[in-house]
Order: structure tokens, then sequence, then C-alpha cells
């Protein structure tokens, strides 16, 4: 990447929405489709590679969108002020993001953390986009999903954790052969973003909205407007197959996809699923 635009591309870019400067990429031509990344990640390309980050996915997305990925507050480059961060929140950053950015009723789709935001967005604000797909971020509009307990395991050391614990985390993640990589690279990103030892205030930041029910139940999902994609794969230890059908049968104009064999990540067949659903809807 040696031109100036590329660079641009690469490092992104801030605008001035709900009070704080919200980094973001934008990439691609086309319809504006809002990319919201899941938790732990941000949009820093050091996640390339990385099956629940998007950086591998914005290329081909790009392809067929423009794609503008902003950063969470509190995570990577966007810096949270005061208060805790509630979805209620991140979701009203993303409306006034799309205002400030005068976007006309986007694309909005997120993974997990990011597909929760897009889903209250479209609760919130029924009118700010036009197309929703939410992949495996549903779960914890279930007020008895196991996802809460399993949160509380990660950031605070048990089920039974009432507070985060950044070193009980830091002891998980370093005990798995699996998770450690992941944790390194969390750790670098979100330092690099915010200044050393900012990945204990993320996950102090995270702890309150994951592990906690956030005020929406599947009842709500029949104020969405805007067409919606439910999306997650069969082997999901967060989402089930039997969340996701309670979600889709709530929706007034929903659909539904499985995607078998498929955990908590993103596969290239959940992008081209999204970029198919999309380009039917832009086409309808």
């Amino acid at each position: 990447m040696n031109t100036k635009e590329s660079y641009v591309a690469a490092e992104g870019q801030y605008v001035r929405a709900n009070g704080i400067d919200i980094h973001y990429l934008d990439q691609g031509e086309g319809e504006p489709l809002v990319l919201l990344h899941g938790g732990m990640v941000s949009t820093n390309l050091i996640w390339a590679g990385v099956p629940v980050a998007y950086a591998s996915s914005m290329d081909r997305l790009a392809e067929h969108f423009r794609v503008i990925a902003p950063d969470t507050r509190g995570c990577g480059k966007t810096v949270h002020t005061e208060g805790p961060v509630t979805f209620d929140l991140l979701a009203d950053d993303v409306e006034a993001l799309i205002d400030v950015l005068g976007l006309e009723r986007p694309l909005i789709t997120g993974f997990s953390d990011g597909a929760i935001t897009a889903t209250v967005l479209g609760i919130r604000h029924p009118n700010a986009v036009q197309a929703i797909v939410n992949h495996a971020g549903f779960d914890e509009f279930d007020p008895q999903a196991p996802t809460f307990a399993m949160m509380r395991q990660l950031l605070g050391g048990s089920p039974e954790a009432t507070e985060p614990d950044p070193d009980a985390a830091a002891r998980m993640f370093q005990a798995s052969d699996e998770m450690r990589p992941m944790f390194e690279l969390m750790k670098q990103d979100q330092d690099s973003g915010q200044g050393q030892g900012h990945w204990r205030s993320y996950l102090r930041l995270s702890w309150d909205r994951t592990t906690q029910h956030p005020g929406y139940t599947y009842a709500d999902f029949a104020k969405i407007t805007a067409a919606t994609l439910i999306l997650c794969g069969d082997r999901d230890n967060f989402c089930s197959v039997e969340q996701a059908v309670e979600a889709y049968r709530q929706l007034p104009t929903g659909e539904l996809a499985v995607l078998p064999g498929h955990g908590h990540y993103i596969p290239p067949a959940a992008i081209e699923t999204t970029i198919e659903f999309f380009e039917r809807q832009l086409a309808g």
C-alpha cells in the first residue's frame, strides 16, 4: 500500500458523533454498508486472518458496497468518556454516525456484539437503516441465555462473578492454546489504540453489556421495520438455532439462514450469505 488513498483506507479516519470521536474505515463504493465488529476485536487490520473479525472480509464486501466500519466506543481507536457502555449507547452512536456522515438509510450488519448493536438500533431507530443482518448476535435478547454466565466466567473468572477481573480473564485466556493468540492480539490492539494497559479498561467496559440482559426481548423484534436476516451456525456455542428461530418469528420482514457445520465465527459462507441478502433487498 503505497498510495495516500490506500493509506487512508487502512488507517481510517474520525468523525464527531454522539459526543465522541468515532474512528472508522471507509472502503469501496456504492450503497453504504455499516459494518459492526464483535467483542474483543476492532477494525484494526492486525485481525486479518482471525475468523471472529471482519478484517479479512473488508475487501470482499467492498466489491459490492461502500463499507463504513467504526470502532465501538471504548474499543480500538474510539475513546469512551465516562459511564457504562450499554447497547443502547452503542446503537445511538451508530445512529449519530449515520446522520453525521449523511448516509440515507444504509445497510447494516454485525457479528456477535456488533449484531446486538445493529438490532438494538433497528428497535430504537426503526427508520435509520433499510436492511439488517444479525450474525450470531441474538442470544442476549433471551433473558435465560447461557451467554451471561459464560461471559461472567470469561471476564470475571467464574459464572457467579459480580464484577470484571481482567487478571482472571488473562489467566483464562493464557491457559488455552486456542485462545492465547487472540488474547495477545487483543492486548496489542487495545494498547496501541488507546495507550498501555487499555486492554484492562476495555474488558471492564465490556462487562455490563455482556453479562446482563440488555432490556429487550424477542418480542421487541416486532418493532423492527427494516428487512432483517437472522444468521447463525448450527454449532454456535453462544447462539442456538432455537433462539434464532424464536428471533426470526417475531420479525415483520424477516429471513433465517443457518450455516451447517459452523460455530461462533465469520466464515466466507456468512459473508456471501450477507451479500446475497442485501443485494436482494436493494433489487426489491
